[in-house]
């Protein structure tokens, strides 16, 4: 399943530089994730990084992108191909 960042973001920029996909980006208002190009980290690192920096724990999972490790790992596959 793809994450998201609430509203609750304080744009205070640690997220964006530690995804490996490039998924994360600032929005009109703050940050925001692109689902087709958020892995959670999978193949790259064992938890999503952009969930382990965040000092207000505003990014959660997306309710509207159910994957599962299987799916999230030939996402990654075709991301890096």
């Amino acid at each position: 399943m793809a994450l998201l960042i609430t509203e609750e973001c304080i744009n205070c920029d640690v997220c964006e530089p530690q995804c490996p996909n490039d998924a994360i980006t600032m929005g009109d208002e703050y940050y925001v994730i692109n689902p087709e190009k958020c892995t959670e980290c999978v193949g790259h690192h064992d938890t999503p990084q952009c969930m382990q920096v965040c000092p207000v724990d505003c990014i959660e999972p997306d309710p509207q992108w159910q994957e599962d490790a299987g799916q999230l790992m030939e996402k990654y596959k075709r991301l890096t191909a």
